[in-house]
């Protein structure tokens, strides 16, 4: 929150001045570039990686972050941070697994059948408790003057606990239709499979890109992030704004949470751990700042084609097959191979994904100074 004077506030009166500049420069390009570059590495790294078998896999693993990400879009824009994304995503699948085996639905283990109703019931209720825990996370940072990192961080562990006790440690079945939208496609075209979860990321993003972009809770939230002060003398409720953009970070996670015990196709406490970081990491990455005011649900697509091209192409390099296929001499390929690092190397992808993200953070971040210098 930047102080501003009242004279401050005349520019935020503009719809088109409380958007991000349509003026172009290196450091919007920066996201791009480092997909570009991941891609074309890893090209040279893995066989077959340019394939349609690697886009149907990107697709899928990347849906649970684009919907993720795009709630924390909002967040991100209006200046605030949510951490506890990661287990509302947790409560809500853990809340509809639970729901789901109970006698009024599916029954223990989720082996009956259940009526529509009762199928409405058992996905409405995830949606509406994380709503409620949303709200009261937005209410709580505007009325008590604490940070939304505190008041999130708090619910964090409100939420964790309740699903640790609704659940037992024990794992729960989801409907069928979770399995349906996590692991089924759409469409197929030979090897390209299009997943259903793809989809209704696209769908979710798409709807709130015409929000941030084209309607006046859009521009209010640029103007909330980009200058409090200035958006209340404009006549902006910036409170209202807070509340409402934690409440659709909210609704998001619960969504991504469903679609991946879908895909999953049960609900254990162990699911979503690096949910929030990673979508955070997707956010940024795509350009979005974490001061407030700046990026999109365009931006935050780069990111997360970004973040999970990176992950993807990590599982799939093959550091053996890659030395045996090297010009090295025989005797040094021989040695390379009972090296640790090359037979735990599945233990050293988080490493490199660290190192790899950190470069692409630094580069944007270095590309944003001297565009505002």
């Amino acid at each position: 929150m930047n102080p501003a004077s009242p004279n401050s506030a005349s520019p935020a009166l503009s719809p088109e001045s409380s958007l991000p500049s349509r003026r172009f420069v290196l450091a919007d390009f920066a996201p791009l570039i480092s997909l570009a570059a991941l891609i074309f590495i890893f090209a040279l790294l893995v066989e077959d990686f340019l394939s349609l078998g690697t886009v149907t896999l990107v697709l899928k693993r990347g849906a649970v972050l684009a919907i993720v990400a795009t709630g924390l879009t909002f967040v991100l824009l209006c200046a605030e941070i949510d951490l506890s994304v990661g287990m509302l995503a947790l409560l809500a699948a853990c809340l509809c697994g639970v729901l789901w085996e109970q006698p009024f639905a599916a029954g223990p283990k989720g082996m009956g059948v259940a009526s529509t109703s009762s199928l409405f019931v058992v996905l409405a209720v995830p949606f509406v408790v994380t709503l409620a825990l949303g709200l009261v996370s937005g209410w709580l940072t505007v009325t008590s003057g604490l940070p939304s990192f505190i008041i999130t961080l708090a619910m964090m562990n409100i939420a964790v606990g309740l699903a640790k006790f609704m659940t037992l440690s024990q794992k729960f079945n989801v409907p069928p239709v979770l399995s349906q939208i996590g692991n089924d496609a759409l469409f197929r075209v030979g090897r390209l499979g299009f997943p259903n979860s793809a989809a209704l990321a696209a769908v979710v993003m798409l709807v709130a890109h015409l929000v941030l972009r084209h309607t006046r809770f859009g521009r209010y939230v640029y103007m909330t992030g980009g200058n409090r002060q200035a958006a209340r003398l404009a006549g902006v409720r910036t409170e209202r704004i807070v509340v409402a953009c934690l409440a659709i970070g909210a609704l998001s996670a619960a969504c991504g949470g469903l679609v991946n015990a879908g895909r999953l196709q049960s609900v254990s406490l162990d699911q979503n751990a690096d949910l929030l970081l990673d979508a955070v990491a997707c956010v940024v990455l795509g350009g979005t700042s974490l001061f407030g005011g700046e990026g999109g649900i365009g931006r935050t697509l780069i990111g997360v084609l970004t973040f999970t091209t990176l992950k993807v192409g990590l599982d799939l390099t093959d550091v053996v097959k890659l030395i045996k296929a090297s010009p090295l001499p025989l005797a040094w390929k021989q040695s390379w191979q009972q090296m640790s690092w090359v037979t735990q190397f599945d233990l050293l992808r988080p490493f490199l994904l660290g190192i790899v993200l950190l470069l692409a953070l630094v580069l944007h971040g270095r590309l944003s100074k001297h565009r505002s210098d």
